[in-house]
Order: structure tokens, then sequence, then C-alpha cells
């Protein structure tokens, strides 16, 4: 029989374990640094197009190499471009940022050339992707794993360039459903 409803919409458990609901709510309660991952698309269009995702779920994965992980929602324009273009960036966002993580973490959202024109940016030198001035640190990265998992895709990247600007700022971090500050 089809079924029409997903466990998310009816809060039915999935066959090995708990609702959609009951597991974000218990990961609500895991504080989370908020960055801000870009990319460039030089085949959209004639000069291109800068592409932003704000992501909580971000991790150092390795030292040696230097190695980080972002999870991206599969068929995302987003996973759509770092499935076909494998350098991109990252800005650790600071506190008062707020207003350009909720930017671009909006659904429904206007087109990414809109989002990115008032924010003070700089174009990577690895990556030719945009870097948020006053962010808490920059990285740039070469995709060397793309794992599908669920829903998502976990793409782990080579960090080929990292710079910490001087900044008395602390970070932005997302607890129980909202953007907060340390402290």
């Amino acid at each position: 029989m089809l079924q029409t409803t997903s466990p998310t919409e009816t809060g039915i458990a999935h066959p090995e374990g708990v609702t959609a609901d009951e597991f974000r709510a218990a990961l609500a309660r895991l504080a989370a640094g908020v960055v801000l991952v870009t990319a460039h698309d030089p085949e959209d269009g004639p000069r291109g197009e800068d592409v932003g995702m704000t992501a909580t779920a971000f991790v150092s994965v390795s030292l040696d190499p230097p190695l980080v992980m972002v999870s991206v929602r599969n068929g995302s324009r987003m996973d759509d471009l770092l499935e076909r273009r494998h350098l991109w960036a990252v800005s650790v966002l600071s506190e008062s940022q707020r207003h350009i993580a909720g930017r671009f973490a909006m659904k429904g959202r206007i087109s990414d050339r809109l989002l990115f024109e008032d924010i003070a940016y700089e174009r990577g030198e690895a990556s030719g992707a945009p870097l948020v001035r006053g962010a808490l640190a920059v990285l740039e990265c070469r995709t060397e794993q793309r794992v599908v998992a669920g829903d998502h895709t976990l793409v782990i990247g080579r960090v080929l360039r990292a710079d910490v600007p001087s900044t008395e700022s602390g970070p932005l971090t997302y607890f129980r459903g909202r953007y907060r500050q340390l402290g």
C-alpha cells in the first residue's frame, strides 16, 4: 500500500525508532555554532552566481590532513552545486551576524544574488567563494568525499586556507530553535 503522508507529518515513529518531532526536540538541546557555507557557480550567468547556506551541522573531522564536514540537504541548491563544484568556503559567524544567518536560512527565499547584495564580503583566493567580513574565522575548502546519509549529504572538505580575522565578538550559536549569544 502506498503511504502518502510521511512520519514527519504524522508524528509516527520510524520503524527503527523515534518520531521526527521527538528527534528534533532532543537535538534542539545541543548548542551549535552557526556558519555560512558559500560557493561560486561560474556556470550560472555571465559573471556566475554566489550561493550561500546557513549551517549548524559543521564540524572538524581531522587535523592531519585538515578536514571539516558540513551536512547539506539532498536536492538543495547547495547540494547540487557542491556535487559539480568542489571548491567552497565557510564563514564562522559572530554574534553580530544573526541577520546573515537568518537571511540564508529562510525557506522560499529570494535569489542568492539579492541575499549577498548588502553583505560585506571578499572573494576567497583558493575557492572564489564569498568570505563574510567580520566573521570569527573563514575557511576555504575542496571536497574530498561526499557521503549520503538519509535526507542529507555529508560533505567532507580539505581545508586549503584558514584565516582568523581580529575581532572581539563572540560566536553566534543555535539552541532550542533560536540564534543566541554566549554569556
